[in-house]
C-alpha cells in the first residue's frame, strides 16, 4: 500500500493518520521519539505492509511484474492499487477525494515540527503536485514512478510500469478489489482505528 491508502485505512484519528502516513521514515528506535498515537500509527503502518506482502490476491499482482523489475514488482504493485483505490474513491469513503487529500495535508502540516526531516520536505511537494488526487489518473501513476525510478541507485525501469498497468488494467483492478475489503477488515481489529 502506498500513501493515500496508508492514510485511508488510518481511519479518522489525525495521529494514527499522521504515524501511518510517515512510517516509511521511522526506523527501529527511532519510534520512541513520538507521541504514543502516532505510534500507534507507525506500528499500524507495518502491520498493513506485512499483511500486504504476503497476502495471495497481491502475490499475484507482483508475479505479473517480478520478471521485468524483479524486487521493485511491490513497490509497483503498492502504486497501482493507491490508483484503484483513488480511481474508485466514492465506493470507499463519503468525502471527495480532494477533500480528503486537502484534510490529510493539513493534518500533516500541523504536525510539521513533530515529523522527520526527510519526510518534511518532501510534503510541500506531495502538496503542491497533490500527489493524492493525482493517483487517480494513469498520468499521475506514472509521475510517481518515473520519480521513484530517479531516485533508486539501480535500474528500476519503474518509469515503464504505467504501460504495464495500462495493458493489465482489468487484472489489476479486480485485484485490487478482491484485496481491499480484506485489508479494510485486518485493519478494524486495532481498537485504535476508529471509523
Amino acid at each position: 500500500m502506498n500513501f493515500l491508502a496508508h492514510a485511508y485505512l488510518s481511519g479518522t484519528s489525525p495521529e494514527i493518520i499522521t504515524g501511518n502516513f510517515i512510517g516509511d521514515f521511522v526506523k527501529g528506535k527511532q519510534m520512541d521519539n513520538f507521541s504514543k498515537p502516532i505510534q500507534n500509527g507507525i506500528k499500524l503502518h507495518r502491520e498493513i505492509d506485512f499483511y500486504t506482502d504476503h497476502h495471495p490476491v497481491v502475490l499475484s499482482s507482483k508475479q505479473r511484474l517480478q520478471k521485468k523489475y524483479r524486487h521493485y514488482s511491490s513497490v509497483i504493485v503498492d502504486m497501482y492499487y493507491d490508483h484503484f483505490l483513488a480511481n474508485s474513491w466514492t465506493q470507499w469513503h463519503h468525502e471527495t477525494l480532494e477533500e480528503y487529500s486537502e484534510m490529510v495535508y493539513g493534518i500533516l502540516e500541523e504536525k510539521e515540527a513533530e515529523l522527520p526531516e526527510k519526510f518534511n520536505y518532501m510534503l510541500p511537494f506531495m502538496r503542491r503536485r497533490n500527489w493524492l488526487l493525482s493517483y487517480s489518473q494513469v498520468e499521475g501513476i506514472h509521475s510517481a514512478l518515473s520519480g521513484m525510478a530517479k531516485r533508486t541507485k539501480f535500474n528500476s525501469k519503474m518509469e515503464l510500469a504505467s504501460v504495464d498497468l495500462k495493458d493489465n488494467y482489468s487484472e489489476f483492478e479486480s485485484e485490487f478489489q478482491i484485496f481491499f475489503p480484506d485489508i479494510i477488515n485486518f485493519t478494524a481489529k486495532f481498537d485504535f482505528v476508529k471509523r
